[in-house]
Formats: C-alpha cells, sequence, structure tokens
C-alpha cells in the first residue's frame, strides 16, 4: 500500500529542504526523500566544508604572516594536523546537516531515506537498503540538483582524480595537485591548499580566471594574489589525459598546439556541474528536459505536467544555493494557492577566494547590453577604509554602476575582506530600485567595512571624503543635490 502525501519533496538540499518546510508550515501533509544525506550537496561535501577549510587555512595564513607584525609572536612553527582539520570540518557539516533532520522533524515532514524514482506522474517508489515502497503526491518538487561534470581521461575514484567532493576529504596535506578549471570551486580550494604548502598547478581554458562569472576587474585582483601566493596558472590550455607514474600522475594538456606534461601528486577536475535531469526517471513521469539536461520551467517553476515543479540546480542557472532556497519558499506558496512568480532583479553571487568576490546586479559589459550606455562607475578601495587596514586586509575594491539619467544603482561588484557579507545592502538596493543618494545619504556606523557601500556611492557620485577624485563630468556638489 503506498504511503499518500499532498507534497512530495525530492532531494534534501537548501532548495528541497526549504521547500519540505515550507509546505509544511502550509497545512500540507508533507514527505522529503533523499538518498545521500539531508542537506544535500551543500552542507555535507560542497559550499559548507569549503567553507570551513577556507576559514581554518586563513587563520593559519594570518598567524604565519600577519602576527608577527602585530606583536604576536609563535614560538616555533605551527603545525597542521589535517585528520583533525578534516574532522572538524565533518562535525561542522553534521551539525549543519543535523539542523536540517530536526527542522524536517519539528515542521512534521515525513523523512523518506533512499533513491526515488518517478513510475508515472503521481506515483514514485523510493528505493532503500531495507527495501523499495511507493510513495503517492498530489504535488511533486523535484530538487535533486547537479554533480560535478567529468571529462574524457579523467574518471574519478575521488582519491587521486578528485572532484571537489574528493578534494574535500583529504586527510593528509597533498605535495602537488593539478587542478584542472580555473571557476570559482577550482580556485576556491587552490587557494586553501596553497596557504597548506601544496603546489597548485591550475588548467584554464579561457585567456583569464573566472572569465564571464564575475567583474574583470574583480577576477584581476584575485588572479595577482594567486599568483603572488605561488599558484601557477596556464591559461588557453586544455587537459587532454594523464597517466599514472611514480608518486602521483603526469597530466597532459595542450597548449598552443603542442602537448605539453606537468606532474602531480593529486588531480582536481572543477570544469562545472550538470543538472541531474536525467536522475529519477523524470520522463517516465512525462517532465520535459531541455538539450542541456534542466527540467524545463516556468516562471513558477511547474514543469509541463501541472502538478510538479522543479527548483534548484535542476531547473537551470544560476545553479546557486540562495536561489534554490528562494524558489523553495516560492513554491509551496504557489501550490497553497498565493499568486507569485520568481521576479527576483538579482541573484547576488559570492566566490570565497582570497580575496573574497561579492556581485549583485550587472556587469558594466551587461548593462551596455541591455541598453544602459551613458553609465556612472567609480570604485572605493579597502585601503581607505579604517576597519580594512585595522584588519590588515586592505586589497581590494568597491566598485558600483549606475545610470547616469537616473543614478538608479544597476550593480556592484565587490572584491575584498568580508565581500559575502556586505553584498547584501547591495542586493535590497537593486531590489528596491535604490539610487546612488539613497546609499550616500544613508548613515553607516564607523569604523566598520560597510562604510565602503556609502563612500562607493559618493564616489561614484563625484564626492568620496576619503580618496581624492578628479571632478566627475556634471557631478552634483551633494548628494542633496
Amino acid at each position: 500500500m503506498a504511503q499518500a502525501f499532498d507534497v512530495v519533496v525530492i532531494g534534501s538540499g537548501p532548495g528541497g529542504y526549504v521547500a519540505a518546510i515550507r509546505s509544511a508550515q502550509l497545512g500540507f501533509k508533507t514527505a522529503i526523500v533523499e538518498r545521500e544525506a539531508l542537506g544535500g550537496v551543500c552542507l555535507n561535501v560542497g559550499c559548507i566544508p569549503s567553507k570551513a577549510m577556507i576559514t581554518a587555512t586563513h587563520l593559519l595564513h594570518k598567524a604565519q604572516h600577519d602576527f608577527k607584525t602585530m606583536g604576536l609572536n609563535i614560538k616555533g612553527g605551527i603545525d597542521v594536523d589535517m585528520k583533525t582539520l578534516v574532522n572538524w570540518k565533518q562535525s561542522v557539516c553534521d551539525k549543519m546537516s543535523g539542523g536540517v533532520n530536526q527542522l524536517l522533524k519539528g515542521n512534521t515532514v515525513t523523512i523518506l531515506k533512499g533513491a526515488a524514482e518517478f513510475k508515472n506522474s503521481k506515483e514514485i517508489t523510493v528505493q532503500s537498503a531495507t527495501g523499495t515502497e511507493s510513495v503517492t503526491g498530489k504535488y511533486f518538487i523535484v530538487a535533486t540538483g547537479s554533480r560535478p561534470i567529468e571529462i574524457p581521461g579523467f574518471a574519478f575514484d575521488e582519491k587521486d582524480i578528485c572532484s571537489s567532493t574528493g578534494a574535500l576529504a583529504w586527510d593528509q596535506i597533498p605535495k602537488s595537485v593539478v587542478v584542472i578549471g580555473g571557476g570559482y570551486i577550482g580556485l576556491e580550494i587552490s587557494s586553501y591548499l596553497r596557504k597548506l604548502g601544496t603546489e597548485v598547478t591550475i588548467i584554464e581554458a579561457n585567456t583569464s580566471l573566472l572569465a564571464g562569472v564575475v567583474d574583470p576587474d574583480c577576477a584581476q585582483v584575485v588572479t595577482r594574489k594567486a599568483e603572488k601566493a605561488g599558484i601557477k596558472i596556464v591559461y588557453s590550455a586544455k587537459a587532454k589525459g594523464q597517466k599514472k607514474v611514480s608518486g602521483g600522475y603526469e597530466v597532459l594538456y595542450e597548449l598552443n598546439g603542442k602537448t605539453e606534461t606537468v606532474k602531480s601528486e593529486k588531480v582536481l577536475i572543477t570544469v562545472g556541474r550538470r543538472p541531474n535531469g536525467d536522475q529519477s526517471n523524470l520522463k517516465a513521469a512525462g517532465i520535459a528536459i531541455d538539450e542541456r539536461g534542466f527540467v524545463k520551467v516556468d516562471a513558477q517553476r511547474r514543469t509541463n505536467v501541472s502538478h510538479i515543479f522543479a527548483i534548484g540546480d535542476v531547473c537551470g542557472q544560476p545553479m546557486l544555493a540562495h536561489k534554490a532556497s528562494h524558489e523553495g519558499v516560492m513554491v509551496p506558496e504557489i501550490i497553497s494557492g498565493i499568486n507569485r512568480v520568481y521576479d527576483a532583479k538579482t541573484v547576488p553571487a559570492v566566490v570565497f577566494t582570497d580575496p573574497e568576490i561579492a556581485a549583485a546586479g550587472m556587469t558594466e559589459a551587461e548593462c551596455k547590453a541591455n541598453g544602459y550606455n551613458d553609465l556612472l562607475i567609480s570604485k572605493f578601495p579597502f585601503a581607505a577604509n579604517g576597519r580594512a587596514v585595522s584588519m590588515s586586509e586592505t586589497e581590494g575594491f568597491v566598485k558600483m554602476i549606475a545610470d547616469k539619467k537616473t543614478h538608479v544603482v544597476l550593480g556592484v561588484h565587490i572584491v575584498g575582506p568580508e565581500a559575502s557579507n556586505l553584498i547584501s545592502e547591495a542586493v535590497l538596493a537593486i531590489e528596491m530600485g535604490a539610487r546612488l543618494e539613497d546609499i550616500a545619504l544613508s548613515i553607516h556606523p564607523h569604523p566598520t567595512l560597510g562604510e565602503t557601500m556609502m563612500e562607493a556611492a559618493e564616489a561614484t557620485l563625484g564626492h568620496a571624503i576619503h580618496i581624492i577624485q578628479k571632478p566627475l563630468n556634471g557631478a552634483s556638489k551633494s548628494a542633496h543635490a
């Protein structure tokens, strides 16, 4: 006898578990199906563990490089116990996953452990170690996420040839790693490995890192620091294959028509992620999937089967956890009869490199492509911010882009300390249609990194206080003018 529910959510990542909680809050009898750990990739083998490792190595780097300048003298070197570090990282993940478990149970969501497969549009089977059961639902929310892309010649074993999943579990510091792909995942892992002493070589197909992902000016700051830290970057190169040799692997890549090689102990593949649209037998439910493997959805995240929705990575770009969570709240509300659509003006993006990069709204190129040809653009450097100086983290800037005619903020791009925490103000500003004056005239507390937002708005208007500016054409003398 099949278990019957109002809403069945497939996948418990940052989209799925949020959708299940909101469904239950709205009075629906709700089930969530998860084949691995609650919290999905993000909590267990993605966002959270990588941030734990980045935090630990950031502290290590400060202790090694900044403490002496501040008069904090450590006798002897700092030993890194990698096994303890990895155990601590795992404890962070376990706490987060346990928290999701408590939230689901506290909201009376039924948790079904196992792999879900559609039998038809109204029924799934859930296969676990203990057997198979049938589950029916009036509504389904597909939140099955994505997985790392494998490239020919580099099959993952998650010990030596790894995706981010395997790399985050290394319990010994590798002597050397070749990273194929200079996107945000590859760069985040490269930067913390380098701080642990690993020799890192990045093989990147484009002519720059983070190409098309972030503002080029921001990417340049991070690239410069990565190279200064000793990360070797090979541009316009294509990985061709690898062979096992003594002490590791020889990685072959093509550069300027010639085959080159680089030797390393481990190989990390971070060329992107692909949606899991080919899993869970979605076709048996009649769900349409596009040529890239994404589930086709409308602005309400409804598939072509009216009672089935899809959210998160499986239904399209940007493949970001916070976008999935936003959809996870929205879809149950739509099911309950609330008239909502996905209409976010901006989805912020953060890259946890050293220094961090964060963005909201459009880049200069995107502004021009959208018909904004007359722009006000300025940068305010962290070097002119008292809090950044007191933290010994002065690299980078806040870059603000506004429409010259209306002063409406179109984009904010930050590279520097705590960029991830600063960007939310920019998101709110863009969502509300704020003008430069709205930010410039809002009193920001001192001394904080947040002042850089106010000063960037002033700089874009042509009259920042803490940098010397040439008068901008047509700049007013005050944000009040």
